[in-house]
């Protein structure tokens, strides 16, 4: 009978051991601060799936929760009514439009990637090819539309009246062309919807993020690409009133990792480049 009790106590022991420390961890999870952040599906989601991988693994205690959109202006706006802690998907001058014309207030530091801007065409081999008078789809934001008409300036397609400066919020349209020689004429559609337009258009110019969805990488399938030195670097952008919560820096270290930086060297071959 001693034996049989020893065997019980024994048995009730392990179980209330094991118990406890069920209890302990679901008390240590239900403590782990969750972190939201928005992203675009595509490169932003895939990227921000190895920096929360690398965030989680480095600062116990902190879990983040990646929501994904299929569009610019709602990450911005969920952050704004916070729905969201921070979000990863875009770069200054598109911030400073949104803040602008939108009245947020929000503030974005650590550099990301650089998804360049390219123009693909599926008529034309060169952008010297396409004709007089050929259309060309461009971003109907602010920010992505001037970007593209900075980068068919910088290449001597067209020119800009001066003072045209994306940092400072002083983007470009169609109507700040002062020379067109081709006389181009430029398209405004939804970021999203560019690549759906290479068979109707002459041309399109599509962010690096919609350009991988389609299978395009501007690395290799552009007309013309944006360089490396680009001021379009993405960016983590948060509340103003979140700005010193001390979980920012640390998210900005995760990804700016080793870890990172060879995954996107890796998965994207030059189709997104690590911004710092």
């Amino acid at each position: 009978m001693k034996s049989i009790a020893a065997t019980w106590l024994r048995r009730l022991s392990t179980l209330m051991v094991s118990m406890l420390a069920s209890l302990v961890l679901n008390a240590q999870a239900a403590a782990d601060q969750v972190i939201r952040v928005g992203v675009t599906s595509g490169p932003h989601a895939q990227i921000f799936e190895q920096a929360r991988r690398v965030f989680e693994r480095d600062n116990p205690g902190y879990k983040v929760k990646i929501i994904e959109f299929n569009d610019y202006i709602q990450p911005n706006a969920a952050l704004d009514a916070g729905e969201l802690d921070a979000n990863s998907y875009q770069h200054r001058p598109f911030l400073n439009a949104q803040i602008k014309t939108r009245g947020y207030k929000l503030y974005a530091e650590g550099k990301t990637m650089i998804g360049p801007m390219a123009i693909y065409s599926r008529k034309y081999r060169k952008l010297e090819d396409v004709p007089v008078g050929a259309r060309i789809g461009i971003p109907n934001d602010p920010a992505n539309e001037s970007r593209v008409l900075l980068l068919l300036q910088k290449h001597g397609f067209i020119k800009l009246r001066a003072g045209i400066d994306p940092l400072t919020g002083t983007n470009a349209t169609p109507i700040d062309i002062t020379e067109n020689p081709k006389k181009w004429k430029f398209v405004e559609i939804d970021a999203a919807q560019l690549p759906r337009t290479l068979d109707d258009l002459d041309a399109s110019a599509v962010n690096a993020d919609y350009a991988a969805k389609a299978g395009l990488n501007p690395a290799r399938d552009s007309l013309v690409v944006e360089s490396g030195d680009s001021p379009y670097a993405c960016l983590i952008a948060v509340r103003e009133k979140d700005r010193a919560q001390p979980w920012l820096g640390k998210l900005v270290q995760a990804y700016q990792s080793p870890e990172v930086k060879r995954y996107i060297e890796t998965e994207f071959k030059g189709g997104i480049l690590a911004a710092w």
